[in-house]
């Protein structure tokens, strides 16, 4: 456990903190708390998309908020800025060690740089970076996923429901991880229903181009599968995902969802009844645990991989349509147990 007292600092100490990381990306919880080293606890800074992105950057935030609660400890969350390069990121990860929270967490695999080189300078303070396994320092955690499993769920699900025999798929930038995400889906529909036709398009080439940040261009690129008789589609984009799902809505097909439960997320509560499921990875957890390590004076580092018999990827059940469909439980139950077993093995590329 955390040693140091916490003592309770005014003024200066809050006015200083605040300033040094505007300097470095918009934070969104200010603190008042003492910034001794060492004595404060989870800070996280966020992918493109931002906190409110109702999926991958709201999933972090709900673990350390949990964090938050268990421990009793001051936190951070901080905001990208657009345009930002990974020395902007690297000082803000930085700003973040020095003021003295532990762990400091990047989350996205844009960090990979940035957290490679605040680790080094920061020694004794353990950082954690979601969604990439190429860090691999001695204080650094790599929190992956196999995204591919719950996304060969989401095939199987999606397969079930197409009246069409026609689905789609959007990914949000064309990179390996969200390759992942279709390369899953699309296993998982045609191993169930070799019949269907799988429509993919990716939205941009680059994140700085917005594909994980522009609602707008995800729902023009699933009107345009709709329009070609997809009548399930999945999002595997970010921010972005909410304009698929609004479009799936708007010509009442379905949507799967990703990331987060985005059945239950309130900004997208008017196009709930439109949501079949969501491929959910537990990053909630993933960035918990690792607080949780830290607290308890036994920091995680290394791969730490969340999968389908972890737990730590799984498909929601929120959707009474879907819960209570006995057919499409029985087939997604049957897959995930030959995952796990090793009967089906998921492609990820």
């Amino acid at each position: 456990m955390r040693r140091i007292s916490r003592i309770t600092v005014a003024g200066a100490a809050t006015a200083s903190l605040a300033l040094a990381l505007s300097a470095c990306g918009g934070t969104s919880t200010e603190s008042g708390s003492s910034d001794s080293k060492g004595d404060k606890g989870l800070a996280i800074a966020y992918d493109v998309g931002g906190k409110g992105d109702q999926s991958f950057n709201d999933a972090a935030f709900a673990g350390l908020e949990q964090a938050k609660k268990e421990f009793g400890y001051e936190t951070q969350d901080v905001e990208p800025t657009e345009g930002e390069t990974d020395a902007d990121k690297q000082q803000r990860l930085e700003s973040l060690a020095k003021q003295g929270y532990n762990p400091v967490v990047g989350v996205g695999y844009a960090y990979a740089t940035a957290v490679k080189g605040a680790a080094e300078k920061f020694p004794d303070t353990t950082f954690g970076i979601v969604d990439d396994s190429t860090v691999e320092s001695k204080n650094v955690a790599d929190l992956v996923f196999s995204e591919e499993e719950a996304s060969y769920l989401a095939g199987v699900a999606a397969a079930k429901s197409t009246k069409s025999n026609t689905v789609g798929f959007v990914g949000g930038v064309d990179i390996p991880l969200i390759h992942k995400f279709q390369a899953g889906f699309e296993q998982g529909v045609k191993d169930t229903n070799p019949k269907a036709t799988v429509l993919s398009q990716y939205l941009t080439q680059t994140a700085e181009e917005g594909g994980f940040s522009s609602p707008d261009k995800g729902k023009t690129a699933a009107e345009g599968q709709i329009e070609k008789k997809a009548d399930v589609v999945y999002a595997a984009a970010g921010l972005s995902g909410q304009g698929v799902i609004e479009a799936a809505a708007a010509n009442k097909v379905w949507a799967i969802g990703v990331d987060s439960d985005q059945y239950n997320q309130e900004a997208l509560a008017k196009y709930k009844d439109s949501i079949l499921t969501s491929a959910m990875k537990d990053v909630a957890k993933a960035v918990y645990n690792l607080a949780k390590s830290v607290e308890n004076g036994k920091p995680g580092t290394g791969i730490v991989r969340g999968d389908l018999k972890t737990g730590e990827v799984s498909l929601s059940n929120s959707n009474p349509k879907f819960a209570d469909n006995a057919e499409l439980q029985e087939a997604i139950e049957t897959a995930k147990e030959k995952i796990i077993n090793g009967e089906i093995k998921v492609k990820s590329s």
